[in-house]
């Protein structure tokens, strides 16, 4: 599957999380976690960034981060080129240590940031790693024990958690570690780490037709919000146009490109204004609004021609190629 343009712009919540290749464990033993830990503290100090939960597994680790004073792909390559090198001299390997690149999720704070700490740190009891939640708060591999003061990790900014459940640190960790408990039943949720626009809808609890992105876990509005701060500030890939997107759809279904503008009634026109829309708005991150404009359809039709557009996209290789070429 092509990959997504990233959207990097300082100063956003970010849930960043990252696999071992071919799913193998990146973290051997106690030594490789805390030569990872003490890359990372170091990072998010000479960063000015802040750390808000984490958790290292044996095969992935999940951090959110917000990242103040530069780029958040800078931060990941110092950190994992760096731990990359000295696991492969310790372990005496060679070649690839991570699964293609580090997937990376803007969260809209107000409404995600609590729902992100908890499913975060409630990840070594979800899959085994502790047994009950008095063992994961001390355990030592999980953001959890520093923000319950039994652990400690420089540059974790845990007064900030705190504060949002009470000025007074003995309450907030109380009303902190009841919030963590009341997860515990919750399982593995998928709608806070996949699923492009479903994600915000099912959250949401809407059940109208908002503007959406893979790469983004939040309303509507913030997702437009977004989009346009991207495209105005070149974050995102602003040098891609709505004109270089449809004369490359409208080649893929021999079509002229001024009959994706004006639609139509056959399938196959419905086809490419789906795909159109789907390559556009989801893969490409252009404003959704513009794309309506574009196109002379409400925003409604465009999350509809995108659910389209999304089915078509699964199945079809020459689809997949348009996305690669634009982001190259």
């Amino acid at each position: 599957m092509p990959r997504s343009a990233r959207i990097d712009i300082p100063g956003l919540l970010q849930h960043v999380i990252f696999r071992g290749i071919e799913r193998r464990d990146i973290f051997i033993d106690e030594d490789d976690k805390n030569s990872f830990l003490e890359r990372l503290s170091k990072l998010l100090i000479s960063t000015g960034s802040d750390c808000l939960a984490w958790a290292l597994l044996s095969n992935h680790f999940h951090i959110l981060l917000r990242v103040n004073t530069t780029k958040l792909s800078i931060l990941m390559r110092r950190l994992l080129t760096g731990y990359a090198v000295t696991f492969n001299l310790l372990h005496h390997r060679s070649g690839h240590l991570f699964q293609n690149r580090y997937k990376s999720i803007v969260c809209e704070e107000d409404s995600y940031l609590l729902e992100l700490v908890r499913y975060i740190h409630l990840n070594p009891l979800r899959v085994g790693l502790v047994k009950t939640l008095d063992e994961l708060d001390s355990y030592q591999w999980s953001g959890h024990a520093v923000i319950m003061g039994k652990r400690s990790l420089a540059g974790q900014n845990e007064d900030e958690v705190r504060q949002l459940f009470d000025k007074n640190k003995r309450m907030a960790l109380k009303k902190y570690r009841l919030f963590i408990k009341d997860g515990v039943d919750q399982g593995k949720r998928e709608e806070l780490v996949g699923g492009g626009f479903r994600r915000s809808l099912k959250l949401s609890g809407s059940e109208g037709y908002e503007a959406y992105d893979e790469r983004i876990l939040g309303s509507g509005e913030f997702v437009e919000r977004l989009q346009q701060e991207t495209q105005s500030s070149g974050s995102a890939i602003s040098t891609v146009s709505m004109e270089e997107v449809i004369l490359r759809i409208s080649r893929i279904y021999s079509i002229e490109p001024a009959s994706l503008r004006q639609g139509g009634k056959r399938k196959v026109l419905s086809d490419a204004r789906g795909a159109l829309c789907y390559v556009a708005v989801v893969k490409m991150g252009i404003n959704g609004a513009s794309v309506a404009r574009m196109l002379n359809i409400s925003r409604a039709g465009i999350s509809l021609a995108s659910r389209r557009g999304e089915e078509i996209f699964k199945t079809s290789p020459a689809l997949e190629d348009v996305v690669v070429g634009l982001l190259n």
